[in-house]
């Protein structure tokens, strides 16, 4: 663990190489994300293993949400990177004729990222990806929370990584917070939309740009017109896969009054079929992150009607999945993103009672719909803002690399993935080259007396 006093000697030392101008040689990182796609590969198994004694992770959704996700990430950044880090030509304007436009992207310089604990390598790594692939120095912060995958995280970037680039700052919030008084060139943060205000605070004293990668109550809307068997098979996948704990997952379902008990049916039929009639002893549900969080969910079904549920072992840190029946939208359970294997069910008869229960939160990071009804699904994307979302399925819109993935208001600040955390990572440098051939004589003092002609000109540039 690093002393807290080592901290300002660390960026001063990855302020020296940034200055080298090393990282901004795009062989030298294309290189380096080589290597660490390398070590990766050859360390998958010891990812996996550290994301079970973590989370209790299954080995298919360690693949498939950490490890998968991540290659594909540096394979893509491999790939494009040449292209990306090229000037880019762009159309210049009539006024600065003759001349070239370009855009040209470059590294902000020491990046900050804070990571959290439910998706452990893949949202530590992925945003590291996109800072390196830009050019940039990290410190990364991961989550105290997840101690095995925190330190397969440290020995992979300590083999590819000199400090001076890449540096692993271990510790809580009390060192988050420290680190968030020094200076920043960039500073990228995962986690609650409480946790963000106070980021964003401590950001806006330098004026450091930030991307807040946060969370919300992000609904699922199911009208009467869906099949009911895979729209609940679906809702239940994106629910409960990570024991619920993921920031995108449904937050609640909003469903139309005529089919909420065929739906109801439907989802307890998929959790059983999915994990079996004793869930605690399914290979393939996880667990709570730790006591405190396990606490605090039992605390939310306090005073609730449940539709489904299960005895839950507080020592194993095994919570039961758990349906909840209209529960008051100013309950504890409802006042905040749940984030865990509680899923309430509310009904709906008109669009009136969807705008009033989804307006009654803030802008969520995702929504979801399930309609055959084009109509239906049009009007609720003109009307609800969000972050991003999916028409009859559930936490898909993470998965393409093509679509950029953030937040809005409350539930985040910038987006990312593939290209789109290139150009995160990178400051797009607008730059225009005149041609001494001509110039517009009227644009230099003494200006002339008549505008109108000017004013004509001017209008069709």
């Amino acid at each position: 663990m690093l002393d807290l006093h080592n901290f300002t000697l660390i960026t001063k030392k990855q302020t020296t190489f940034f200055k080298s101008n090393y990282t901004k040689v795009l062989t030298n990182r294309i290189h380096v994300l080589k290597q660490l796609l390398n070590v990766i590969e050859a360390k998958e198994k010891e990812i996996h293993k550290a994301l079970y004694l973590d989370l209790k992770k299954p080995e298919f959704e360690a693949l498939t949400s950490e490890t998968l996700f991540v290659i594909k990430e540096i394979k893509l950044m491999i790939k494009k990177l040449r292209k990306w880090s090229k000037p880019r030509k762009v159309h210049s304007s009539l006024i600065n004729f003759p001349s070239k436009d370009y855009i040209i992207p470059e590294p902000y310089g020491k990046v900050l990222i804070i990571s959290p604990w439910n998706y452990p390598f893949q949202l530590a790594i992925t945003p590291l990806i996109g800072a390196i692939a830009a050019g940039n120095t990290v410190v990364l912060k991961p989550s105290e929370s997840s101690p095995h995958t925190k330190k397969i995280i440290i020995e992979i970037l300590t083999e590819v990584f000199p400090e001076t680039w890449v540096a692993v700052i271990e510790g809580d919030a009390t060192v988050a917070k420290a680190l968030l008084e020094l200076q920043w060139d960039y500073i990228f943060f995962t986690g609650s939309t409480e946790v963000g205000k106070s980021i964003a605070k401590a950001a806006a004293k330098n004026l450091t740009p930030i991307t807040l990668e946060l969370g919300g109550k992000s609904p699922c809307v199911v009208d009467q017109s869906v099949p009911i068997e895979i729209t609940a098979k679906r809702i239940v996948w994106g629910k409960f896969i990570n024991c619920g704990q993921t920031c995108i997952a449904p937050d609640y379902v909003l469903v139309h009054h005529t089919i909420k008990l065929a739906l109801v049916e439907a989802m307890v039929k998929e959790i059983e079929s999915a994990f079996g009639k004793n869930v605690e002893e399914s290979p393939d549900y996880g667990r709570i992150i730790h006591k405190s969080h396990y606490d605090k969910l039992m605390d939310s079904l306090v005073e609730q009607k449940l539709i489904y549920t299960g005895k839950s072992n507080k020592k194993s840190l095994f919570f039961h999945p758990t349906l909840v029946d209209e529960p008051p939208l100013d309950s504890a359970l409802m006042k905040e993103e749940i984030f865990g294997p509680i899923l309430p069910i509310l009904s709906y008869s008109n669009e009136t009672d969807i705008a009033n229960t989804v307006l009654n939160f803030d802008k969520p990071l995702a929504f979801y719909i399930f309609s055959r009804r084009k109509k239906f699904i049009k009007q609720l994307h003109a009307e609800y803002s969000f972050g991003g979302g999916v028409v009859n399925d559930t936490l898909l819109q993470f998965a393409n690399q093509n679509l950029p993935f953030g937040g809005v208001g409350s539930s985040g600040v910038g987006a990312y993935h593939g290209r789109f955390s290139f150009e995160l990572f990178s400051h797009l440098k607008a730059v225009v080259k005149r041609s001494f051939r001509f110039d517009l004589p009227q644009r230099y003092a003494p200006y002339p007396k008549s505008l109108n002609l000017l004013k004509s000109i001017l209008k069709k540039l």
